[in-house]
């Protein structure tokens, strides 16, 4: 009964610094360069949508791209 005893509280030991170690990594992943905290100023910010106008289908390659402006 000992080992398994031992067994168990070694488990419960690996799985807590287990996480302990993920936090750590996740927790340090954000502020080693990725991506830039929001702020104010951009955390409102939304890009408006472009428009196109006009598309025409290119039959040779299968892809609507914008038609040239009508005179």
């Amino acid at each position: 009964m000992p080992p398994l005893i031992v067994a168990v509280l070694l488990g419960a030991g690996a799985y807590a610094g287990f996480k302990a170690v993920r936090h750590l990594l996740s927790r340090n992943a954000g502020s080693a360069g990725g991506v830039p905290p929001a702020t104010d100023e951009t955390s409102n910010h939304i890009e408006p949508e472009k428009d196109l106008g006009r598309l025409e289908l290119d039959p040779a390659t299968g892809v609507y791209r914008p038609a040239p402006p009508l005179r």
